[in-house]
């Protein structure tokens, strides 16, 4: 992706799902580190501390427990130091309000999981690709 030295958040509840997501990533050599959280609080967490390096890219599932990703949306882009990082909703949710509320709150792409395995590489493959060509400010 972006910068070869800055991490990935993932956010993500389904130990499945993140485990899919670090062999993609492995799969396609991608030599960000991945750091993962399972739900936006931690998230918050982990981006407030000033121990942990900002993430070049953060992975958002939508439906998680404590504080899902639409709050957690509402929360980062309201904050000066952290709404500048691309989030991309990665989620098994296929409502249309969803899908608005993330875009309204700043998400850089929204992605349906898939089922097969090979399909999520191919989603993956891509967000790599674009975020490696992409500018940002961050």
């Amino acid at each position: 992706m972006r910068v070869k030295s800055k991490p990935i958040l993932l956010i993500e509840d389904d130990s499945v799902d993140a485990m899919t997501v670090r062999r993609a990533l492995k799969e396609l050599r991608v030599a960000n580190p991945l750091q993962h959280v399972e739900n936006g609080e931690e998230a918050l967490h982990y981006l407030q501390d000033p121990g942990n390096e900002r993430p070049c890219l953060i992975l958002l599932d939508l439906n998680m427990p404590v504080m899902n990703g639409i709050e957690f949306l509402q929360a980062i882009k309201g904050m000066s130091g952290l709404k500048r990082i691309p989030v991309v909703a990665l989620t098994t949710s296929d409502e249309q309000e969803d899908k608005v509320d993330s875009f309204e709150l700043g998400v850089a792409g929204y992605m349906r999981k898939p089922v097969e395995y090979q399909q999520f590489v191919e989603i993956i493959r891509t967000i790599d690709a674009y975020w490696t060509i992409s500018e940002s400010p961050v």
